[in-house]
C-alpha cells in the first residue's frame, strides 16, 4: 500500500537518522522467568494516562505485575504508585529500588519487565519505543507516535526492528478495538457502499486542562508541567487528539493522502498559559484517487462539541462514532446496517486484553506501530499545511528534517521555543513566522 509513497525510501532516510546500532539486541525468545507464567509489566510516563492504561493492562485476565515505574516528576510518579497500590495490592510490586525518576529513568524500568506501557508525553515516544524494542519487549503505547517528522521516521525504523524480533506492538488509537468500528469497517471494505468517495472527520471540544506556571520552575520544568500546550511536547490538539478521527480515515480509505492543505489559528485560547498551538484546524486531506477528507478540530467553551466521522461512498453512506454508534444507508437513504452496542467491550480495555492474551500463549500477532505512524504523520503534516498556509505533499514531507527537539535535556536545558519578556510564545503565523514551527 504505501509503495506509491516510497514507503521504502522513508524507512531507508529514518534508519541513517536514527541509526541502526540503537536497535542492536537479542529477540525476547524467553519472555518470562524461569517458573513462572507472571508477565512483568512497567508503567513509562505516570500521568492520568498511564494510570489508566495500567487499569486497563489489569483489566486483561491476564497473570500481570507491575514491577517498575518511571516518570520525569517525582510526585507523578508518587501519586499514581499510591493510586495503582490501593486498587491493585500486591499485584503492584515497585518497591523503592524500582521508581526510576528523571530524563532517562525509562530506559532503567523497561529493563525489569516483559511488556512496556510507554504513555509519557508524545515527543518523547520515538526515544522509548526505540529503548523497547532495543531491549526485546512488547510494547503498549499510546498515541500519537511522535510530534515531528524525524520522530516518526524513528518510530518507522524501530517498527521494522519489532518486527524481525516478533514484538508485539499495540498502539492506544482504540476505535482500531472497538466492536462498531471493526464491524462496519469491515462491511464497507467488502464492499456494502462501495468505494469511498469523499469524508468528514471531527474532534470539536471544549479543549483540556491548563497547569498554570509556579514560581521557582525552570522554562523546561513549566512546558513539561504545561505539556499539552507546547509542540515538541504534545504536537498540538490535531495530532494528540484529532489523530483518532483521522486514523479512522485513513482506515477506511486503506491508504494516506498524497497531499494536505487547510487553515486554522488561536480564536478562542489566546492567553500565554496556551503557549504556542492553535484551537481550530479545518483540512482538506486528498487522496491518490481524488478523494477529500475534510477534517475539522477545535478546542472552543461553550459551543456545540462534535466527535464522529461520516463518508460517502458510490452505493451509500456511513456513520461512526465512539459513542458505538455505526449506521450504513444504501443509495437511497435505505438502512442497510444498525450496530447493537449491547454488551459492546470497552475498547480501551480491549486492546490490553488482545495484546496480553496473545503475550500469555506466546503469540505474535500485533504490528499496530507502522499505521499509527502514518496516521500520527498525516496529522502532523495537516498542522505545518495550516501553521505555513502550504500545500503540503505527502512526499515532500516525508523528506523534512525539521527537530522540533530539545538539543539536550535537564531542568536547565531549554527547549526551542521561548517566551518573551512578557511570557507570550511565538504563535505561527501562515506567510510570515512559519520556519519556527514546520
Amino acid at each position: 500500500m504505501m509503495d506509491k509513497f516510497k514507503r521504502r525510501d522513508f524507512i531507508k532516510t529514518g534508519t541513517a537518522i536514527a541509526g541502526t546500532a540503537m536497535l542492536s539486541g537479542m529477540p525476547n525468545s524467553d519472555l518470562f522467568a524461569a517458573g513462572s507464567d507472571v508477565i512483568k509489566i512497567a508503567l513509562i510516563g505516570c500521568g492520568g494516562r498511564g494510570t489508566g492504561a495500567t487499569f486497563d493492562a489489569f483489566a486483561s485476565g491476564q497473570n500481570i505485575k507491575l514491577v517498575a515505574m518511571a516518570d520525569a516528576f517525582q510526585d507523578n510518579l508518587e501519586g499514581t504508585y499510591k493510586t495503582l497500590k490501593e486498587k491493585f495490592g500486591d499485584l503492584i510490586d515497585v518497591p523503592e529500588s524500582r521508581k526510576y525518576v528523571g530524563f532517562d529513568a525509562y530506559k532503567a524500568a523497561i529493563k525489569e519487565a516483559d511488556v512496556v506501557l510507554l504513555a509519557a508525553p508524545p515527543g518523547f515516544r520515538p526515544a522509548h519505543f526505540e529503548e523497547a524494542v532495543r531491549a526485546g519487549k512488547h510494547v503498549f503505547m499510546e498515541k500519537p507516535m511522535a510530534t515531528d517528522i524525524p520522530g516518526i521516521r524513528r518510530v518507522l525504523v524501530a517498527a521494522e526492528e519489532a518486527k524481525k524480533k516478533k514484538l508485539n506492538v499495540v498502539v492506544g488509537l482504540q476505535r482500531r478495538y472497538q466492536t462498531n468500528y471493526r464491524e462496519a469497517i469491515k462491511r464497507i471494505q467488502d464492499g456494502a457502499i462501495g468505494d469511498v468517495v469523499s469524508g468528514q472527520v471531527y474532534w470539536n471540544s471544549g479543549g483540556v486542562w491548563v497547569r498554570p506556571r509556579k514560581p521557582g520552575q525552570t522554562e523546561m520544568e513549566y512546558q513539561m508541567r504545561n505539556w499539552y500546550y507546547f509542540n515538541w511536547l504534545c504536537g498540538d490538539h490535531i495530532v494528540e487528539q484529532h489523530v483518532h478521527n483521522i486514523d479512522i480515515a485513513n482506515w477506511i480509505k486503506g491508504k494516506y493522502p498524497v497531499s494536505i492543505q487547510g487553515t486554522g489559528s488561536r480564536a478562542h485560547r489566546t492567553g500565554k498559559e496556551y503557549g504556542e498551538i492553535y484551537d481550530n484546524f479545518a483540512l482538506e486531506l486528498t487522496y491518490d484517487d481524488g478523494t477529500v477528507v475534510y477534517s475539522q478540530c477545535r478546542h472552543f467553551e461553550g459551543i456545540a462539541n462534535r466527535v464522529d466521522e461520516t463518508f460517502q461512498a458510490t452505493k451509500g453512506r456511513v456513520y461512526l462514532s465512539a459513542g458505538n454508534q455505526a449506521v450504513l444507508w444504501d443509495a437511497n437513504g435505505k438502512e442497510i446496517y444498525r450496530h447493537d452496542p449491547k454488551g459492546n467491550p470497552n475498547p480501551y480495555q480491549q486492546e490490553h486484553k488482545e495484546l496480553f492474551e496473545a503475550i500469555a500463549k506466546g503469540e505474535y500477532k500485533f504490528e499496530n506501530a507502522e499505521y499509527g505512524a502514518y496516521s500520527t504523520l498525516t496529522a502532523i503534516i495537516g498542522r505545518i499545511a495550516c501553521y505555513t498556509g502550504k500545500v503540503i505533499k505527502w512526499d515532500e514531507a516525508m523528506k523534512s528534517n525539521i527537530d522540533i527537539m530539545p538539543e539536550t535535556y535537564s531542568w536547565n536545558s531549554l527547549p526551542k521555543i521561548l517566551p518573551n519578556a512578557e511570557g507570550e510564545y511565538p504563535v505561527a503565523i501562515p506567510g510570515k513566522n512559519t520556519d519556527l514551527f514546520i
